[in-house]
Protein backbone atom coordinates (compact mmCIF):
# COMPACT_ATOMS: atom_id res chain seq x y z
CA UNK A 1 0.00 0.00 0.00
CA UNK A 2 1.25 3.88 -0.69
CA UNK A 3 0.59 6.45 1.62
CA UNK A 4 2.08 9.93 1.63
CA UNK A 5 2.01 11.67 4.50
CA UNK A 6 3.67 15.82 5.13
CA UNK A 7 7.05 15.18 7.12
CA UNK A 8 7.20 18.92 9.13
CA UNK A 9 11.18 18.75 10.13
CA UNK A 10 12.86 21.48 12.70
CA UNK A 11 16.78 21.31 13.56
CA UNK A 12 17.29 22.03 17.44
CA UNK A 13 20.71 21.83 19.00
CA UNK A 14 21.77 19.78 16.36
CA UNK A 15 19.02 17.06 16.13
CA UNK A 16 16.38 16.95 13.68
CA UNK A 17 13.20 16.34 15.27
CA UNK A 18 10.34 15.49 12.89
CA UNK A 19 6.36 15.19 13.17
CA UNK A 20 3.43 14.57 10.72
CA UNK A 21 0.26 16.61 11.22
CA UNK A 22 -1.67 13.88 9.84
CA UNK A 23 -1.07 11.62 12.10
CA UNK A 24 -1.28 12.53 16.22
CA UNK A 25 1.71 11.06 17.95
CA UNK A 26 3.89 10.43 15.18
CA UNK A 27 7.28 12.04 16.04
CA UNK A 28 10.88 11.38 14.52
CA UNK A 29 14.64 12.37 15.69
CA UNK A 30 17.89 11.58 14.03
CA UNK A 31 21.31 13.42 13.85
CA UNK A 32 20.95 13.55 10.37
CA UNK A 33 17.96 14.68 8.05
CA UNK A 34 17.44 11.14 6.53
CA UNK A 35 17.75 9.51 10.06
CA UNK A 36 14.85 12.26 11.28
CA UNK A 37 12.70 11.13 8.08
CA UNK A 38 13.18 7.19 8.39
CA UNK A 39 12.65 7.59 12.42
CA UNK A 40 9.58 9.38 11.36
CA UNK A 41 8.37 6.81 8.91
CA UNK A 42 8.87 3.81 11.31
CA UNK A 43 6.36 5.57 13.75
CA UNK A 44 3.78 6.56 11.32
CA UNK A 45 4.10 2.58 10.48
CA UNK A 46 3.63 1.21 13.58
CA UNK A 47 0.87 4.11 14.89
CA UNK A 48 -1.35 2.85 11.76
CA UNK A 49 -0.33 -0.87 12.11
CA UNK A 50 -1.76 -0.67 15.88
CA UNK A 51 -4.70 1.30 14.98
CA UNK A 52 -5.48 -0.93 12.15
CA UNK A 53 -5.46 -3.80 14.84
CA UNK A 54 -6.87 -2.24 17.35
CA UNK A 55 -10.35 -0.88 15.05
CA UNK A 56 -10.71 -4.60 13.43
CA UNK A 57 -10.91 -6.76 17.11
CA UNK A 58 -14.61 -5.36 17.57
CA UNK A 59 -15.25 -6.52 13.79
CA UNK A 60 -17.57 -9.72 13.45
CA UNK A 61 -16.12 -12.53 12.37
CA UNK A 62 -18.43 -13.12 9.53
CA UNK A 63 -17.84 -9.38 8.09
CA UNK A 64 -16.70 -9.29 4.75
CA UNK A 65 -13.26 -7.75 4.55
CA UNK A 66 -11.64 -6.12 2.08
CA UNK A 67 -8.82 -3.99 1.05
CA UNK A 68 -9.42 -0.35 -1.02
CA UNK A 69 -6.73 1.09 -2.39
CA UNK A 70 -6.23 4.66 -2.64
CA UNK A 71 -4.10 6.92 -4.97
Amino acid sequence: MHNEFTAIIEKDEGWYIAYSPEIPGANGQGRTLAEAKQSLAEAISFILEDRRKDILRGVPKRSIREVISIG
